[in-house]
């Protein structure tokens, strides 16, 4: 007996094969003629097979009928063409029972439940439709994104999740350490931590840039994709203290390779999703939001614009917009203006460059005029700022004044600096996080929901 998934069952090529599926019963509903109806999902896709079984089987009367939403069970039969609406249908020979699911507890029974109540049972939500198509396009976006870097001849690099260097400067991570927090070491009134494991303050990684510019400036290009962390005490729908990110980096790259880069980067992640979760895809366009798939189109159909953030300060002045925060030369961009630029202005994806130099960490590289650096944001219609990334500087004196101006100790990045003073080239790269990039192409309106188990603020449960 062959096993296979229920995406297969579903197929009119399958029909008259003798077949097994193993799922999870959604639903069943018995006939006056003497047999039940199952519906029947294992979560390689979002419909289920409808499982026909017959009153002669041995264990109708003592299993079958008292079949619910969430048990599990193994059927064999023969696929069948359907004269519903699915192609196909299983005529059952056997129905095996694994698990029950009292359907007086199951909390999943056909009453619709909020996501934000959903997180609450972050262990059964992937049984739901939205949750299923949710992990299956998340899954096909990581496909995506290394198949990308590895056929463009890229390098995956595996970055530390435990650092002692602070990549962005923001100051908001968490600390590991391994030291008696009742009671921790002292050394003149502060906690010395020379008695810790790594004989420093270490905190979980806000980034692998930095490290994966180790690897740029010896092979060419790499990539990093992992989780990182961050301890901001925010509750919005698009924050979380566990995210993961893709950083590429490349050497002999200057900002206009970086952008391109990006361009095709997002049309490719953006295109497979489209072409190999349509079904999924269709489901969210339809309940989510209506304009995702129309959203997505347009952007792999488009030219991105490039336009320098002094520009982009111009246009938003001379708008006639009531924005929430005023627009001026030197203060970063809120959503609502990047969503202008790409939703009003130029109705298509906007490469912001050029930004002030006091807004942008240490490693951008400063352009001739002394007061902008080669930084980059790829802003898009519905959210705005989707990727960041810069060109890296790569002189060392230019560097080490930069870091000067934040007020960096240059002992603490001694290592980075080496890069320069051996064998230093022209790189970039860019971040991109895994859960917005999803959060965008579902149009789920909340960040928590297209990540398995969630970490904000007081939420560390699953």
């Amino acid at each position: 007996m062959e096993r296979i998934t229920v995406a297969n069952a579903r197929r009119a090529e399958t029909v008259g094969q003798q077949v097994r599926v193993q799922g999870w019963i959604r639903t069943r509903r018995d006939s006056k003629g003497g047999f039940s109806f199952l519906e029947v999902n294992d979560g390689s896709c979002m419909a289920n097979i409808q499982v026909i079984a017959d009153a002669d089987l041995g264990n109708y009367e003592s299993e079958i009928k008292k079949l619910s939403a969430g048990c599990s069970v193994t059927v064999d039969g023969e696929v069948k063409e359907s004269g519903g609406k699915q192609a196909t249908e299983i005529l059952a020979k056997t129905v095996i029972v694994h698990g029950w699911a009292d359907p007086d507890e199951f909390p999943l029974q056909k009453k619709r439940h909020s996501f934000e109540k959903l997180r609450e049972w972050a262990h059964l939500r992937p049984r739901t439709n939205t949750f299923g198509a949710v992990a299956r396009v998340r899954n096909c976006v990581c496909r995506s994104i290394h198949n990308f870097f590895q056929e463009d001849g890229f390098l995956y690099v595996h970055t530390p999740i435990i650092t002692a260097s602070d990549c962005e400067g923001a100051g908001e991570m968490f600390k590991v350490t391994t030291l008696d927090l009742d009671s921790p070491p002292k050394s003149d009134g502060k906690i010395d931590f020379s008695h810790d494991f790594f004989d420093r303050p270490s905190y979980l990684t806000v980034s692998g840039q930095l490290e994966a510019e180790i690897y740029a400036t010896a092979l060419g290009k790499v990539y990093t994709f992992g989780p990182t962390f961050r301890a901001e005490n925010s509750n919005t729908s698009r924050h979380l203290a566990e995210f993961w990110m893709v950083e590429p980096e490349m050497a002999f790259y200057e900002l206009e390779d970086n952008m391109e880069l990006a361009e095709s980067f997002l049309k490719r992640i953006f295109g497979d999703v489209m072409d190999q979760c349509g079904e999924d895809m269709q489901f969210f366009n339809e309940h989510i939001d209506k304009t995702v798939l129309e959203t997505l189109s347009g952007i792999v159909d488009s030219e991105f614009v490039r336009l320098p953030y002094t520009e982009a300060i111009s246009l938003l002045e001379k708008s006639g917009q009531d924005f929430e925060y005023p627009v001026s030369w030197g203060t970063d961009l809120q959503s609502e203006h990047e969503r202008f630029l790409t939703e009003q202005e130029f109705k298509s994806p906007v490469i912001l460059y050029d930004y002030p130099s006091t807004i942008k960490p240490f490693y951008m590289k400063v352009n001739d005029d002394g007061k902008t650096v080669r930084a980059m944001d790829v802003l898009v219609p519905k959210v705005g700022e989707i990727i960041g990334g810069s060109q890296r500087e790569h002189r060392l004196d230019v560097l080490e004044s930069r870091m000067a101006e934040q007020h960096l100790n240059a002992d603490d990045y001694w290592w980075y600096i080496d890069l320069r003073k051996f064998g230093t080239v022209p790189h970039s790269g860019f971040g991109l996080g895994l859960e917005r990039a999803v959060q965008f192409v579902t149009g789920m309106a909340n960040i928590r929901d297209v990540i398995p188990f969630p970490r904000t603020p007081g939420n560390a449960e699953f």
